[in-house]
């Protein structure tokens, strides 16, 4: 989905027939999943020739920068990640894309995406789409009602497998050697991957909370309002695993059952900022305790902080390459240093009394990723 005009519903409208291939790819698990398997048996002598080696995910709270990190590694040589063009059929990419390749397609304009966020991209931009996978082994993953979060004493063989090939496979379809995804919800599950890929290496994306919630708020409002006249693109977003924002927006229950429900309960009754400001808080908070208990997951993970990718792209995306072993580029540092700037398309201020409801709630686990607090 993208923007392309004023029209609050222009960049959610999704054609008839990606509706409708929608429905057959991705409402259909286990039909889906018999097809992805004969897919692997097509292709194992090539898939068991690709390693799997350090992947990379990307995951933090929705409007953290984590797009614009996804885009500059997916210019690295090395990198390989899911495409717009891997939707709807996601578990099934060498199969779509053989058929894609052999389908006449008219060149295409970039377009700024539908968050209206300056971010343009076409079927080629990489995108998020590995949550599809995981839901269609973990049906319950977005339910709200039970926690999200995957430790290392978690285990699901017949998932880990097919997981493994789909990697392989987007390294397949894609020439890369290193596994690269956006997928924010795996800040609920970075245990869970480093057990299953020991040399994992994590980028946990931040931001400070005031920012933060302002930008989280600006997006509901807008896919809200896209959604309201395009039913087709809530069934879309559900689909491909987004549930952060617009009328299906659903918490991310971070193994807190009383903040979930108190959440669920402040959105209900309009208090957006208080919402967020506690959902921010329960997920880094969640993932801070991790990291103080898990020295091998402190480790793997890094956390990339906005305002100083923001403010020094270049050398914040030098510690990001450095950390996930691959070898620096020079276009690629100077694409950051063009890329990167503070968004100015939103306020960020609130009302003196709501600000301190979101520092209340959100200062001290603010104060453990390095920013200062206080009013």
């Amino acid at each position: 989905m993208t923007a392309r005009s004023v029209d609050p519903g222009a960049g959610f409208h999704v054609a008839r027939w990606m509706d409708r291939l929608g429905h057959i790819a991705c409402d259909r698990p286990a039909a889906m999943r018999a097809v992805a398997r004969l897919e692997s048996k097509l292709v194992e002598e090539r898939l068991a020739e690709i390693p799997i080696e350090a992947p990379v995910w990307i995951a933090g709270l929705a409007r953290s920068g984590s797009t614009v990190l996804l885009e500059l590694l997916d210019n690295h040589a090395a990198t390989a990640t899911q495409r717009y063009r891997d939707f709807p059929p996601v578990l099934t990419p060498f199969f779509w894309n053989r058929l894609l390749d052999l389908m006449p397609l008219n060149r295409e304009a970039p377009a700024e995406r539908a968050h209206r966020d300056r971010i343009m991209v076409t079927a080629e931009s990489p995108e998020a789409f590995e949550e599809p996978v995981w839901m269609n082994f973990f049906p319950d993953l977005h339910d709200g009602i039970r926690s999200a979060v995957m430790d290392g004493t978690d285990r699901h063989a017949e998932f880990e497998a097919f997981l493994k090939n789909h990697m392989r496979k987007i390294m397949l379809v894609r020439g890369g050697r290193r596994y690269l995804a956006k997928a924010n919800y795996n800040a609920t599950r970075f245990a869970y991957l480093l057990a299953i890929f020991p040399d994992a290496r994590f980028l946990l994306p931040i931001r400070e909370p005031g920012a933060h919630v302002a930008s989280l708020m600006k997006q509901q409002r807008l896919f809200c309002a896209g959604e309201a006249d395009n039913p087709a693109a809530r069934r879309h977003l559900a689909r491909a695993g987004h549930f952060e924002f617009g009328l299906g927006r659903r918490p991310i229950h971070c193994g807190d059952h009383d903040a979930t429900a108190e959440i669920r309960s402040l959105w209900a009754a309009g208090r957006e900022a208080e919402g967020w400001a506690l959902q921010w808080a329960a997920l880094y908070g969640a993932v801070a305790d991790q990291l103080d208990a898990d020295p091998a997951l402190r480790s793997a993970l890094l956390v990339v902080r906005y305002e100083d990718f923001c403010a020094e792209p270049a050398s914040t995306l030098g510690r990001i390459l450095d950390h996930c072993g691959l070898d620096p580029m020079e276009d690629l540092l100077r694409m950051a240093k063009e890329r990167l700037s503070a968004p100015s398309y939103y306020q960020t201020s609130f009302p003196p009394a709501l600000a301190e409801t979101i520092c209340d709630s959100t200062d001290a686990v603010a104060l453990r990723f390095g920013y200062e607090v206080g009013r």
